[in-house]
């Protein structure tokens, strides 16, 4: 069996796709270059309705010119994606990866289509689909996201083991074939082998759901106990706002990797205090959501205590299953502190993955309060929260149904931002070997296994590098998408 090239049969198109980059990148340079000579406009013309035009001049022909390129050169890459798609590995390997990513591009499709067809019923999320920079960031946020979960949760995109190591496959070249593959066998290592023979573009799959299944839930973490803690700050000031402050200047006050270092160091977690901070930052969601009803439903007893009864119940047994690891909360070489027993335990977090996921919240939490303590201080000051006052609302109300909401723009766009942010700190920690397993398929780990033969076998580093490079890129068009419609409310 032959190695595959990059595109196959579809070789002939490569010319085509050279030939449309390089002209948009001469049209790029020359447009900039006529903005910064000012011939962005060219004169005046007159109107039949006596008004005044202005001619687009040389750079509005050049950014015209650039604009039909881009379109060329995107549908030059869906003729790609299609033609991979229907070839599979005949395609080369762009084309077998094509064909494994079908489930993605199927949701992505239905997730567009469906979102276009509603988009002016779901709010602000719906006005991102008229922003082209927050489609293409949201785009490739999903994109990630439905192959981290297909891939991590459904096992429908590996074509490998991502931890079994392929006899004579060590360090070989994207598209290699693999050695004495058996019946139903994927035959190709797409993205080639690393250090240990293992399969670089499943440990790429699998590394975006650690990603996904991590990063999204403790920004959201991050954001619960901030919200919980910096609305009456900000709200009542005095003694609480200088005290609460204090403390958030403290953790900021350390570098972060300093203290993600002191926190997920062995010695550290032999102690069980991740435990204990797990225990107690965990809890903030089941706050903010027994606040949140109990403002929202004061006035009515026959809806509140029912429902705060039944959210409190399940947000507690949850609670629970988080913060319980084998039976027991707290497990150190000295004293155990029992938890839910297994019949009723939902779910195990593995301990690696609760040390890091309760680090990013520690972490997160200083910045989203001083966020949410300096919007509420402005938005304090609003006639509509003198109005609500003045109905009688209580100060919970007041925080929770008028202030919160009315802060939701900056907030969804810094929560977009600070995924991104705890993306590349989870590849950080990765890269250093810190909180996940050593053989842990996430993008960190990956990066560094294959830095040491660089430059000689690139593949195994670059991979996963432009996957975390394009998450992060994804995330940062998504929240100027968010932000620029945000501000058009």
């Amino acid at each position: 069996m032959e190695a595959l090239t990059w595109t196959g049969m579809l070789a002939p198109l490569n010319l085509i796709f050279q030939a449309l980059l390089g002209l948009l990148a001469v049209m790029a340079a020359l447009q900039i270059l006529a903005s910064l000579l000012r011939l962005d406009t060219g004169g005046t013309i007159s109107n039949a309705d006596g008004t005044m035009a202005l001619q687009p001049g040389a750079g509005g022909l050049l950014g015209r010119l650039v604009f039909y390129l881009f379109l060329a050169l995107v549908a030059l890459l869906l003729v790609y994606l299609l033609a991979g798609v229907l070839l599979g590995a005949r395609a080369g390997i762009f084309g077998g990866m094509a064909r494994q990513l079908l489930p993605v591009w199927v949701a992505l499709a239905a997730t567009f289509a469906l979102s276009m067809r509603f988009k002016r019923r779901l709010g602000l999320y719906g006005k991102l689909f008229d922003s082209t920079v927050g489609m293409i960031g949201f785009a490739i946020v999903m994109f990630w996201v439905f192959a981290g979960v297909f891939g991590g949760v459904f096992d429908l995109l590996v074509t490998h083991d991502s931890l079994s190591q392929a006899s004579g496959m060590k360090n070989k070249l994207p598209g290699t074939p693999l050695r004495g593959a058996e019946a139903g066998e994927y035959p190709w290592f797409l993205l080639g082998g690393d250090n240990l023979a293992r399969d670089v573009f499943s440990r790429l799959i699998e590394g975006a759901w650690v990603v996904v299944k991590i990063a999204p839930f403790a920004t959201l973490f991050a954001f619960m106990v901030g919200i919980t803690l910096g609305l009456p700050a900000g709200y009542y000031g005095g003694r609480l706002d200088t005290f609460l402050s204090f403390l958030a200047n403290l953790i900021l006050a350390f570098p972060v990797i300093l203290l993600f270092y002191l926190l997920v160091t062995p010695e550290i977690v032999l102690t069980g205090i991740p435990n204990y901070m797990a225990l107690f930052l965990f809890a903030f969601p089941l706050i903010f959501l027994a606040i949140l009803l109990n403002a929202r439903y004061y006035t009515q007893p026959s809806v509140r205590t029912p429902l705060l009864i039944v959210v409190l119940g399940l947000g507690a047994w949850l609670y629970l299953s988080m913060v319980s690891t084998d039976g027991a909360i707290v497990r150190t070489p000295t004293y155990v502190i029992p938890g839910l027993p297994g019949f009723i335990d939902l779910f195990d977090i593995d301990p690696g993955i609760l040390v890091v996921f309760v680090s990013v919240v520690f972490v997160n939490s200083p910045t989203v309060f001083r966020i949410v303590r300096g919007l509420a201080l402005d938005i304090k000051t609003r006639d509509y929260v003198a109005a609500a006052q003045t109905r009688g609302e209580g100060p919970w109300y007041i925080m929770l149904w008028e202030i919160l909401p009315n802060a939701r723009g900056p907030l969804i766009v810094d929560f977009c931002l600070r995924i991104g942010y705890t993306t590349i700190l989870l590849g950080t920690l990765g890269f250093f070997g810190l909180g996940l397993e050593s053989e842990s398929p996430d993008w960190g780990s990956t990066i560094n296994a294959g830095r040491r033969l660089l430059s000689l076998y690139p593949h195994a580093a670059i991979a996963p590098a432009l996957a975390l490079l394009s998450l992060v890129l994804g995330l940062n068009l998504l929240a100027d998408g968010l932000r620029e419609e945000s501000l058009r409310d």
